[in-house]
C-alpha cells in the first residue's frame, strides 16, 4: 500500500536533483565563459601594452637619430617614413620639424591666409579667418573688460579673442570660424615652437608648403617629389632646429596596434641636463 509514495517520492528527489545538475552545469558555464572573457581581456592589455613600449622605442630610437654623432646616419625631419623590428614588432616612425610648420603665433597674414585656402576656404572665408587668428594672438592695451565679444556672443560664444599668443595648438579650435574639419586637416600643419614667419620649405608637408608666398603649386610638388626619391642630405640633416614632432607606430603579429605622437625639443649635451624635453604627448591618431 505504501509503494506509491515511495516511487513519487523518489521521482521528487530525481526531479531534484536534474535541476540541481542544471544549475551547477549553468553556473559552471558562466564560470568558464568569465574565465575566458578575462583571459582575453588580459591578453589584450598585455598585448596593448607591448605595442605601446614597442611605439615608444621607436620614439626613443627618433630622437637619437636626430643627434646622431655621424651625420650621415641622423634621420631627416621631412616626413619620410623609417621602419624597423623591434621586439617582434613592425615600427614605423617619421619626425617633421616644427619649422617647416605654420607657427600660429609668429607666422605672417599671408601665409595663414594661403594655408586656410589651401586646407578649402574660398578667399573670402580664408580672409575672415585670418583676421580672426591675427585678431586671437595680438595684445590688446585695453583693460580687462566683463562686457563679453559682441562677434562672439552673437555667435553663441561665451568668451571673446584671448588677446595674446596662443597657449595650445588645441586653442586654434576657439577661433571664431574655426570648424571641427578644418581643424583637423590644419592641426598636424601648425605649431607654437618655430618662431618664423614662413615654414621651411626644406621640410614643410604639402599642405604648409602651399602656405610659403610665391610657392607655387608644381614647385611644392616637385620639392616633394625630389625629398622623397632622394638620399638624407648630412648638412641638411644638422640645420634643422631643435624641435621636431616624431610619430611612432607599432604593429604586433596578431595586428595589435599603437600610435604615439610627441612633440620634443632636442636640448644637446649638457652636464646635468636632459637630452630633450617633451613640448607635446599624444596617444592615437586623434586631434
Amino acid at each position: 500500500m505504501n509503494r506509491a509514495p515511495a516511487r513519487g517520492q523518489r521521482g521528487v528527489a530525481l526531479l531534484v536533483v536534474l535541476w540541481a545538475c542544471t544549475l551547477l552545469a549553468i553556473l559552471v558555464g558562466g564560470y568558464a565563459m568569465l574565465a575566458r572573457t578575462e583571459g582575453l581581456q588580459a591578453r589584450y592589455q598585455f598585448a596593448q601594452t607591448q605595442a605601446h613600449y614597442a611605439a615608444e622605442a621607436g620614439l626613443m630610437r627618433a630622437i637619437y637619430a636626430l643627434q646622431d654623432p655621424q651625420l650621415q646616419q641622423r634621420w631627416m625631419p621631412d616626413g619620410r617614413v623609417y621602419p624597423f623590428d623591434f621586439d617582434g614588432a613592425k615600427v614605423k616612425v617619421s619626425i617633421v620639424s616644427e619649422n617647416g610648420k605654420v607657427d600660429l603665433n609668429a607666422a605672417s597674414p599671408d601665409v595663414l591666409q594661403n594655408l586656410f585656402k589651401a586646407a578649402g576656404l574660398s578667399d573670402n572665408d580664408a580672409q575672415s579667418l585670418t583676421r580672426n587668428v591675427v585678431d586671437w594672438r595680438t595684445f590688446s592695451a585695453a583693460p580687462p573688460s566683463n562686457v563679453p565679444n559682441a562677434t562672439y556672443a552673437q555667435a553663441g560664444r561665451d568668451y571673446g579673442p584671448r588677446h595674446g599668443p596662443f597657449a595650445t595648438v588645441e586653442e586654434l579650435q576657439m577661433v571664431l570660424g574655426m570648424q571641427p574639419a578644418l581643424y583637423r586637416t590644419l592641426a598636424p600643419q601648425v605649431t607654437l615652437w618655430s618662431g618664423r614667419q614662413s615654414p621651411d620649405p626644406a621640410t614643410a608637408q604639402p599642405l604648409a608648403l602651399a602656405a610659403v608666398p610665391g610657392m607655387t603649386p608644381e614647385q611644392a610638388q616637385a620639392l616633394v617629389a625630389a625629398r622623397s626619391a632622394g638620399e638624407p642630405q648630412p648638412a641638411l640633416a644638422a640645420m634643422q632646429g631643435v624641435t621636431h614632432s616624431i610619430r611612432a607606430e607599432a604593429t604586433l603579429a596578431d595586428g595589435t596596434r599603437a600610435i604615439l605622437r610627441a612633440t620634443v625639443r632636442l636640448q644637446g649635451v649638457r652636464p646635468g641636463a636632459l637630452p630633450y624635453a617633451v613640448l607635446r604627448w599624444q596617444e592615437g591618431d586623434g586631434e
